[in-house]
């Protein structure tokens, strides 16, 4: 997973919350941590996409307790090479499809207001605004939008439910 993030941020440094320089000093062993962690939580989890083999790209979701319980998915990379594979797309509606089965009724997203392919990316997808900005916490100089995906109730679940 780390190589995955230091490359993700390398190539589009002002499209996630935090910087190459953070993701570098931070010890490999605590992504693998952070792995076995999301592995059965109920609240995290990050999917990967491998094509041939290789790790080519990443999705995190979770579902923010701190206060409204929103859904989000976030920090969607996948490599340059194997963009036109519609990777993206197969990681977002399984993170999505992840949230939704843990009871989200709707997922969000935070979308740098730079990155005007990922804007269009999330709206192809049935993302649209809510309205939000804000600064972004890594670059404050920066602003970002809060997108809006309206889960299929077929979709959704009761955690624990068959």
């Amino acid at each position: 997973m780390r190589e995955l993030r230091t490359a993700s941020l390398r190539e589009a440094p002002y499209a996630f919350g935090e910087t190459l320089e953070d993701a570098l000093l931070v010890d490999a062993a605590s992504f693998d941590e952070m792995a076995a962690r999301q592995a059965s939580s109920p609240a995290a989890a990050t999917f990967l996409l491998y094509t041939e083999g290789h790790p080519a790209g990443l999705v995190g979701a979770f579902i923010d307790e701190s206060g409204r319980g929103r859904a989000f998915v976030h920090a969607l990379w996948v490599a340059p090479a194997v963009r036109h594979l519609r990777g993206g797309e197969l990681l977002v509606n399984a993170a999505s499809h992840w949230l939704a089965q843990q009871g989200a009724a709707e997922v969000y997203a935070w979308i740098a207001d730079e990155n005007r392919t990922a804007m269009r990316f999330y709206e192809r997808l049935g993302f649209g605004p809510t309205g939000d900005r804000r600064s972004m916490p890594a670059h404050a100089e920066e602003w970002e939008t809060l997108l809006v995906h309206h889960v299929q109730i077929e979709e959704r679940r009761a955690p624990g439910a068959a």
